[in-house]
């Protein structure tokens, strides 16, 4: 969520209190870790639940209503925790107790979460509802060139050069089947409770192709190339072929354009404690110098 500058605190607690939802007097404590959200863990006489505060950002394309529908399909599907309250503003989901992963806990777990890709993809268009919704990266960072150039970003002189660049990952996209993908794939969003994964924050959640869950996955987690035909095979059940993985490695790139180019717009419209969106903005543009490098090594210039 976008919080006032002072950060009010008391007032957030007095908002959480004030939720219909709970069973008894509840204790509230701040979760680390969201990038635009407010989280919350709240524990009551029926168990513990975490409260995640967020309006809607047509910046980032982000529409709640679009996030708890996604959210309840998830969970019917098997794939998240349970959604058990929700207003304008405002989500109450179940809390596991789980483990959330890191880079080095995605590294270590390919098969695992190749397999859960892989299901989400398959079973989650039978469970969601309404209109459809369509994530296609390389749309979003045309769109957020616009926004950049129109709020006069500090990256305004940039934004052509990313333009090109976007154009040309998008060129060597090779045609998949159109699938429901999470699309935000941070290593984060992925929890463990021993005996299975769980993915969580539906934010960015719609119609895509696979291939950007499997470069947000993998360039998120800094795979290196072994490990990256190791994910491939995993969800194909095939050894990739030399345009498939040449497509996954553009697609790393992009996801890594996206990312800094949702920080710079964060830059211009968010403010959330503890979160410098110009660093992180910079600290992904040198994570793609990076991925280019390695992609231009093994494929040629883009």
């Amino acid at each position: 969520m976008s919080v006032s500058r002072a950060g009010d605190v008391t007032t957030t607690e007095n908002r959480i209190h004030a939720l219909p939802c709970w069973s008894g007097p509840i204790t509230i404590e701040p979760l680390a870790g969201g990038l635009s959200n407010q989280n919350y863990l709240v524990t009551d006489s029926a168990g513990r639940h975490v409260v995640r505060f967020g309006k809607d950002f047509p910046f980032h394309h982000v529409y709640r209503e679009r996030e708890i529908m996604t959210a309840r399909a998830a969970h019917r599907a098997g794939f998240a925790p349970a959604l058990e309250f929700a207003q304008p503003g405002v989500m109450v989901s179940e809390f596991l107790g789980a483990k959330t992963f890191g880079p080095e806990d995605v590294r270590a777990n390919v098969e695992r979460i190749a397999t859960l890709m892989r299901r989400f993809h398959d079973e989650m268009p039978g469970e969601v509802s309404g209109a459809g919704f369509m994530f296609w990266v390389f749309h979003v960072i045309r769109d957020y060139a616009r926004t950049l150039r129109d709020g006069g970003s500090r990256k305004t002189p940039e934004l052509d050069r990313y333009l090109a660049l976007s154009h040309a990952l998008e060129s060597e996209q090779v045609p998949l089947p159109i699938v429901f993908g999470h699309n935000d794939l941070l290593p984060a969003n992925i929890l463990d409770t021993g005996d299975r994964l769980w993915l969580i924050d539906f934010e960015y959640a719609g119609f895509s192709t696979a291939m950007f869950d499997l470069a947000g996955v993998s360039s998120n987690a800094e795979f290196d190339a072994a490990r990256s035909e190791a994910l491939l095979r995993a969800y194909f059940g095939d050894a990739p072929d030399p345009r498939l993985m040449r497509s996954l490695s553009a697609m790393q790139c992009a996801s890594l354009l996206r990312e800094a180019m949702w920080s710079m717009v964060s830059e211009l419209h968010l403010y959330t404690t503890g979160i410098d969106y110009a660093a992180y903005s910079d600290e992904n543009l040198a994570r793609l110098d990076f991925a280019l490098d390695a992609h231009r090594t093994a494929y040629g210039k883009t």
